[in-house]
C-alpha cells in the first residue's frame, strides 16, 4: 500500500522533530455522505477507511505508538440515508474508523435526545459534551447523559485526557431540545476541568470541540498558555490550522474527504509541552477503496438504489447549491426553490435559510434524479404558511444576515423580496434597504410569508418569526402537521412538468393548483420546453420499452389546494403537447403514473426489475454531451453559471428543462 504514502498528502504544520514519535492522533469531522463524490477530492467512507487503515497498521509505522482516533461531531443527518435509518447506518462506519472520542455535534441530535441516545449506546467510544447541562438529569449532568472528559491511554502508556465542548449559537439550530437547558461557556469549563485531568494523570490535554473556528479561536485565547495543548475542532466544512496563544487549532474538513494525520513529541531537554507535525490527507480517488467498508456501503445503498438513481427533471442551467453561495449571497438554486414555495402556498413572499440547502455543490447542467434532491434537502419539517407583519420579515432580514462573515446557515433566500445589506454595520442594524413586491416594506402591515417550519418554531434566531402557539406572534394558516416537506413540493413539480398535457385524468383541482404555480413561476424563459414532443394519448393501453403496461385512467378524485381560487380558464381541460384536450387526472402522486390504476393485475409491477443502471448512466451520459457540445458552440464554460438563453438549447423529450437564474434579490454594499 506504498501509493498511499503520498496520494492526496500536504504538510499542514511542520516542527523539527523527526523520528518515532510519542503519540499518533487521526481527527476528522462532519461527516455526512458515506458514498463518494464526482469531483476531487472525491471522499466516501470506503477510502477514508483505506486511509485509515494504512495509518494504524502499515509496515512503516511498526514500533510507534497505536493510533488515537477523535471525532468533533456531526455524523447522524442529514443525508439521504438517514432520511430513512434515523442515523443509525452511522454508527458502524464510525466503530470501524477506530474512533476513540467524539464530541457531541448538533446535527446529532437532530432525531432527538433519545435517538441520539439509542445510537451513542452502540458506539463503541464515549460522546462528550462537557458545558451543555440538562438539569433534569441531575446537578451538572451534560445534555443526553454525555460525559466531560474522558482519559484514553496510547499504547505505550501515555495518558491523554480529552474534553468535549460546543458553542451555545447551534443550539438554536436543533428542533426540538430538552427545556431549561443550562449552558456554560466554554473556556470556563475547560479552566474547571483541565486542572481535574492533570491531576488524573494527564500528560496532553485535548479540547474535542463542535463550534465555529472564531469560538475555537476565543477558547484558545481566554485559555492560559499551556493548560489545552490541542484544540480539534468541528462544525465548520473546512480544512485549517493556526495557532493561537500558543495552542494549536485545527479542524479536518468534511463528509470522509480529509483527515489529519498528526504526529506528537514530548518537547527536548525537559521543557514542558509538546510538539507536533500535522499532515493533511485528501480522501482522492486514486486511494484505494476498503473492501470491507466498501461491502458495508454496498448494503446500505443497494436497497435504495434504484429509487434514488431516478431521473425527476431536468435543469438547464447549472444550479449553484455552494455553501459559500446559499449562506452569504443570492443563489439562483435558492431562488428557484423559495419561488416554488410561494407559488405553491399563493404567498405574499417566502424566505428559507440558507442552510437548508445542504449539497454544497453545483449540480451541472443535465438530469436531476431523486438522490440529487434528498441529498439537497434532507430535512423533514416542511413548509409552513404564515401572516405577520413586515417589522417582523424585517428582523428576520436582519436576524439573517447577523453572523456574517461567518457562513452560518441562517443567511436568508428569498423570493418576492429584495434587500441589501452592509458588513461594515453592526449585528442588527445591517440591513440597507427591503422591499416586498417591488415596493418598501410597511412594517405594520400584514404579509403571508412561506417559509420552513423550523423556522416558525424561532430557530437560529428566527424569533420575530415564532407562531402564536409557541408563545410568538405569527399567525399559522398551514401548520407544521399540514405542511408539505421541499423535497416533496420540487418532485411534486418536477411530476407536473412531465404530466401537464399528458395524463388521461387531471383534476380540476389540481389543474387549478398546478396551473397557477407554472403561470407564476415560469416567467420570462425561466422554463425551456422539451426537445420533441410526444404523440397524442392513445386510448389504448400501450407497452413501455421495460415490459411495463401502459395504463389509463379511470377514477376521478378531486383535492382542493383551498388558496387557490376558482379559475374558470384553469378548470378546463388542459391542452396537450398536440393541441387536443384531455380529461382531468385523479392523483397528484410522485409516483410513477402509469402504476395509480390498474383494470386487472396483469402485471406485478414491483417484481420487475428496474431499468438497468447501465441504461440510465447511458441517458445521463448522452444529456451530458449534449449540453457540452451546445455549451462549446456558445462559448460557454461548463462552471458558467449564467443562464444558458439562446438558440440551440437542448433538454429531453420526457420533460421541460428549468433555467433559474441570478436576478438581484440580494445586494452586498
Amino acid at each position: 500500500m506504498s501509493y498511499i504514502d503520498g496520494d492526496g498528502l500536504s504538510v499542514t504544520y511542520a516542527s523539527d522533530r523527526t523520528g518515532s514519535p510519542d503519540l499518533r492522533l487521526i481527527h476528522y469531522n462532519d461527516v455526512y455522505h458515506v458514498e463518494s463524490g464526482s469531483a476531487e477530492p472525491v471522499g466516501g467512507v470506503s477510502r477514508f477507511q483505506s486511509l485509515v487503515n494504512y495509518y494504524c497498521s502499515h509496515p512503516r509505522f511498526a514500533g510507534q505508538p497505536d493510533i488515537l482516533t477523535f471525532f468533533s461531531g456531526d455524523a447522524f443527518n442529514p443525508s439521504i440515508e438517514s432520511t430513512i435509518t434515523k442515523g443509525r447506518h452511522m454508527v458502524p462506519f464510525l466503530n470501524k474508523a477506530g474512533t476513540s472520542v467524539a464530541c457531541v455535534g448538533n446535527h446529532d441530535l437532530d432525531f432527538g435526545v433519545a435517538q441520539f441516545r439509542h445510537l451513542s449506546s452502540q458506539c463503541q467510544f464515549p460522546w462528550l459534551l462537557a458545558n451543555v447541562l440538562d438539569p433534569a438529569l441531575g446537578q451538572g449532568v451534560p445534555i443526553a447523559n454525555c460525559g466531560k472528559t474522558c482519559m484514553l491511554t496510547s499504547s505505550n502508556g501515555i495518558k491523554v485526557g480529552v474534553i468535549g465542548l460546543g458553542e451555545r449559537e447551534w443550539l438554536g439550530t436543533i428542533n426540538a431540545l430538552p427545556p431549561d437547558l443550562i449552558y456554560q461557556s466554554a473556556s470556563q469549563t475547560a479552566r474547571e476541568l483541565a486542572p481535574a485531568l492533570r491531576e488524573q494523570g494527564a500528560d496532553l490535554i485535548v479540547a474535542v470541540t463542535h463550534q465555529r473556528e472564531p469560538n475555537d479561536h476565543k477558547l484558545a485565547k481566554n485559555l492560559p498558555h499551556g493548560l489545552v495543548d490541542i484544540i480539534l475542532g468541528g462544525h465548520d466544512h473546512f480544512y485549517a490550522h493556526t495557532v493561537v496563544n500558543g495552542t494549536h487549532v485545527l479542524r479536518s474538513g468534511t463528509d470522509f474527504k480529509q483527515l489529519s494525520y498528526i504526529e506528537v513529541f514530548r518537547k527536548p531537554d525537559g521543557e514542558s509541552g509538546w510538539d507536533f507535525n500535522i499532515v493533511r490527507r485528501d480522501v482522492v480517488r486514486s486511494i484505494p477503496e476498503d473492501p470491507a467498508s466498501l461491502a458495508m456501503v454496498s448494503r446500505l445503498t443497494s436497497s435504495l438504489q434504484a429509487k434514488l438513481e431516478k431521473p425527476v427533471g431536468y435543469t438547464v442551467t447549472a444550479l449553484d447549491g455552494r455553501f459559500s453561495t446559499v449562506r452569504q449571497r443570492e443563489s439562483n438554486l435558492g431562488n428557484f426553490v423559495c419561488d416554488l414555495m410561494r407559488f405553491y402556498h399563493s404567498a405574499d413572499c417566502a424566505m428559507m435559510a440558507g442552510g437548508t440547502i445542504r449539497g454544497d455543490q453545483i449540480y451541472s447542467p443535465g438530469i436531476l434524479r431523486l438522490k440529487d434532491l434528498l441529498n439537497c434537502f434532507p430535512f423533514e419539517d416542511p413548509v409552513v404558511l404564515l401572516r405577520l407583519r413586515g417589522q417582523a420579515i424585517l428582523d428576520a432580514l436582519e436576524n439573517g444576515v447577523s453572523q456574517l462573515p461567518a457562513l452560518e446557515g441562517r443567511f436568508p433566500q428569498v423570493s418576492s423580496i429584495a434587500f441589501g445589506y452592509t458588513l461594515s454595520a453592526p449585528p442588527g442594524s445591517r440591513i440597507t434597504f427591503a422591499r416586498i413586491g417591488g415596493e418598501p416594506i410597511h412594517l405594520q402591515r400584514n404579509y403571508v410569508l412561506a417559509t420552513r417550519g423550523y423556522m416558525a418554531r424561532g430557530k437560529d434566531g428566527f424569533s420575530s418569526l415564532l407562531v402564536q402557539s409557541e408563545g410568538g406572534g405569527a399567525e399559522e394558516i398551514v401548520c407544521e402537521e399540514n405542511g408539505v416537506l421541499i423535497s416533496t413540493i420540487l418532485r411534486q413539480y418536477f411530476l407536473s412538468l412531465k404530466v401537464l398535457g399528458k395524463w388521461h385524468r387531471w383534476s380540476a383541482s389540481l389543474n387549478r393548483h398546478w396551473s397557477s404555480v407554472h403561470r407564476n413561476l415560469h416567467g420570462e424563459g425561466w422554463l425551456k420546453p422539451p426537445s420533441a414532443t410526444s404523440s397524442p394519448v392513445s386510448e389504448k393501453p400501450r407497452r413501455r420499452l421495460d415490459g411495463r403496461p401502459k395504463l389509463q385512467r379511470t377514477a376521478k378524485c378531486a383535492y382542493y389546494y383551498g388558496r387557490f381560487p376558482n379559475d374558470d380558464e384553469a378548470d378546463m381541460a388542459v391542452p396537450a403537447a398536440n393541441g387536443t384536450n384531455v380529461d382531468a387526472m385523479d392523483s397528484d402522486s410522485d409516483e410513477d403514473p402509469e402504476i395509480l390504476t390498474s383494470p386487472r393485475p396483469t402485471i406485478n409491477y414491483v417484481t420487475l426489475p428496474a431499468r438497468s443502471s447501465a441504461e440510465e448512466e447511458y441517458r445521463l451520459q448522452l444529456a451530458r454531451r449534449v449540453v457540452r457540445k451546445w455549451m462549446r458552440l456558445t462559448g460557454l464554460h461548463p462552471t458558467t453559471l449564467n443562464p444558458m438563453d439562446g438558440e440551440g438549447e437542448f433538454t429531453p423529450a420526457w420533460t421541460s428543462g428549468i433555467s433559474p437564474r441570478l436576478e438581484g434579490r440580494i445586494v452586498v454594499e
